[in-house]
């Protein structure tokens, strides 16, 4: 595994266009300045090498060198950590923790809402899309008074976010005018330049209409 790591000289990135993981990883390596070969990937079709670097031929997958990592939450914290300037997670413990825990909630409870739009027939869909808007709705007044989630500071958790909201078109949500504190954050997001430089051509395509 690592001859076929070191091969490579630059870090490289396979990641299937327009999916919600890949995003993640690309938004953070966008804002730390981070160089990488992008390989998209056909999930259904992995090349050779992802496969021999990859036991589960996943994206998203980072080579580094000699190292390998295919979770994108393992693949975040370790830009961060290694590349540590901008900072994306609090140095204090409990914070470190609080931001994980969001970012689980965003996995565990959303995410999977979203899939479910996408993949489900027509009444599970409609079901998931209003427990999705009602979800993100409730979170709303967190920004009437935080910049970012739960933060004064732009992190992890915001990442995660980004990936998400930039998705409701294709999801077909709406945030509606009354959630004004979730209007202004999404605004943020879109705004700073490392979600605009991680966008794909699939992701583009998203925000078209």
């Amino acid at each position: 595994m690592a001859a076929l790591a070191n091969r490579r000289s630059a870090m490289t990135l396979f990641a299937e266009p327009g999916e919600m993981a890949g995003h993640r990883v690309r938004i953070v390596l966008a804002e730390k300045g981070i160089s990488a070969d992008v390989v998209e990937v056909d999930p259904t079709a992995p090349p050779e090498d992802l496969v021999e670097l990859n036991p589960y031929a996943t994206v998203p997958t980072l080579v580094d060198r000699d190292l390998v990592l295919y979770e994108d939450r393992v693949i975040s914290e370790y830009l961060d950590e290694r590349f540590p300037h901008p900072p994306l997670m609090p140095v204090d413990p409990v914070a470190r923790a609080n931001v994980r825990q969001l970012r689980h909630r965003i996995r565990q409870d959303w995410e999977p809402l979203a899939r479910d739009i996408l993949q489900k027939g027509e009444k599970t869909a409609a079901r998931a899309r209003k427990e999705l808007r009602e979800g993100l709705v409730s979170i709303g007044p967190l920004f009437d008074s935080m910049t970012w989630f739960m933060s004064d500071d732009f992190g992890l958790a915001d990442v995660d976010m980004a990936a998400l909201l930039w998705r409701l078109p294709a999801l077909g949500i709406e945030i509606p005018e009354k959630a004004s504190g979730l209007l202004g954050y999404t605004e943020r997001l879109f705004q700073r330049p490392a979600v605009r430089e991680s966008l794909d051509e699939a992701e583009r395509e998203m925000r078209r209409a």
